[in-house]
């Protein structure tokens, strides 16, 4: 298998990639989902949510985590998980590009 060559795109693209994998699992889009309904949670509480086992969700989380579309900070011996702000807005400013484009477009056809 091929080494991916990321270092011909640009930091941007590479960082949109890195989100949109990270959001490419169904179990992963519930969690954001969760965090969305109530605000923050602890990982105990997403459990119960999902039907999956604890060590489970807590890869899910990992790679949210770590693709910076959650953040994690310790209450006590819990991690309470919240939206990453930063992370969507990234998404966001990319979805709006395409959805101008769409727009300008909606009259032509191809």
């Amino acid at each position: 298998m091929g080494v991916s060559k990321t270092e011909h795109f640009t930091d941007e693209q590479n960082e949109l990639a890195i989100l949109a994998k990270a959001m490419s699992h169904p179990a992963r889009i519930a969690i954001i989902e969760h965090l969305i309904k109530v605000d923050s949670c602890i990982c105990g509480d997403i459990v119960n949510e999902l039907p999956l086992a604890q060590p489970t969700v807590s890869q899910h989380l990992k790679e949210l985590k770590n693709a910076g579309l959650i953040k994690g900070s310790f209450e006590g011996t819990t991690i309470c998980y919240c939206i990453n702000e930063a992370g969507f807005e990234k998404i966001k400013g990319f979805f709006k590009q395409v959805t101008e484009y769409l727009e300008k477009k909606k009259s032509e056809c191809c």
